[in-house]
């Protein structure tokens, strides 16, 4: 069998990340791909174990080409705040150096069935944007997409899930009971790892699902399915607390949506992250996602509890990721 049927050859930008070093982590500790990061020359982030650094200038075109030459597949990991031409630059980059396919800055909801609710959280003009220019540049992607991070959600204050882990302060939107799906940093590693040990393009009959089946389209993956007040009662296991130890006060969605929007116009980032956290506690229940693959995936069922726990860390370090 040739190896060329395989995305063993991995780029990755932002291998230092959030996201980026957990899919890092599960590419190298697979063993079967190369894992390049690229970075820039002033990157002060840690790359984790086994990933080969490879150094560029954003400015010069040659220098990102260089760096792709040779590479399967780009994985873009990058802030949202980060410059909108940079994911352009390394989509024409990736076309001149023969790349197979991208999988772009997304790792939110699935942009593929759902525009509105994307285009609603403020996202969807750039994820839906940047699909459409890897369609002009006749370069595949795929986006992979895992709902919110659970507990940089969780633990990252009001703004996102409604909670003060610390302060032990609940928003809870409208009634609290609308499910949404979520996951881990862990498990949207694993589940791209999970993607790109597929085999590129199908070679026989019973090859029903490869790397190809996806192009320009969405892998979603998932975490658990859960609502505020299922967190609200797993803080409270982890806790040890009860209702009497919280603060908790009750928004309408429609009125917390349209404050977030109203802090984001006046300048204050804290909304946009508010309006999108809370779009996906409409009563639509547009942020639950159909057509997971986790089984194809061979995705674990993470214990909740432990994973709260996590987030409860997380909140009391949050200061440095937000």
């Amino acid at each position: 069998m040739s190896t060329s049927n395989y995305a063993y050859n991995v780029a990755l930008v932002g291998a230092g990340g959030n996201q980026g070093k957990y899919i890092a982590k599960e590419l190298v500790k697979g063993g079967k791909h190369t894992v390049t990061a690229i970075t820039r020359a002033d990157s002060k982030a840690e790359l984790p174990t086994g990933v080969v650094p490879k150094v560029v200038d954003y400015n010069d075109t040659s220098s990102l080409v260089d760096s792709l030459r040779g590479q399967d597949v780009l994985v873009i990991t990058m802030s949202v705040s980060a410059p909108p031409d940079t994911q352009t630059k390394l989509i024409d980059a990736a076309k001149e150096a023969g790349v197979k396919f991208v999988i772009p800055n997304e790792w939110g909801y699935d942009s593929e069935r759902n525009h509105g609710f994307v285009r609603d959280m403020l996202l969807g003009d750039r994820v839906l944007g940047i699909r459409e220019y890897c369609k002009s540049k006749d370069i595949p992607f795929i986006g992979v997409n895992g709902g919110f991070w659970y507990e940089f959600s969780l633990g990252g204050s009001d703004v996102r899930y409604g909670f003060e882990i610390e302060k032990r302060e609940f928003t809870r939107i409208d009634g609290g009971d609308i499910k949404i799906s979520t996951s881990t940093w862990d498990q949207v590693g694993r589940g791209t790892a999970g993607l790109l040990n597929l085999k590129l393009y199908p070679e026989t009959a019973d090859d029903k699902e490869t790397i190809s089946s996806f192009f320009n389209r969405s892998v979603c993956v998932e975490s658990f399915r859960v609502s505020q007040n299922d967190m609200f009662e797993g803080l409270k296991k982890v806790t040890g607390t009860t209702d009497a130890d919280w603060k908790i006060t009750t928004e309408p969605h429609k009125e917390r949506y349209d404050r977030a929007i109203k802090m984001f116009k006046d300048g204050d980032w804290k909304g946009f992250a508010m309006a999108m956290y809370t779009r996906a506690f409409f009563p639509d229940r547009a942020a639950i996602m159909p057509n997971l693959q986790n089984e194809l995936f061979s995705l674990p069922q993470e214990d909740f509890d432990e994973c709260t726990k996590g987030a409860v860390e997380f909140g009391k370090n949050f200061s440095n990721y937000a």
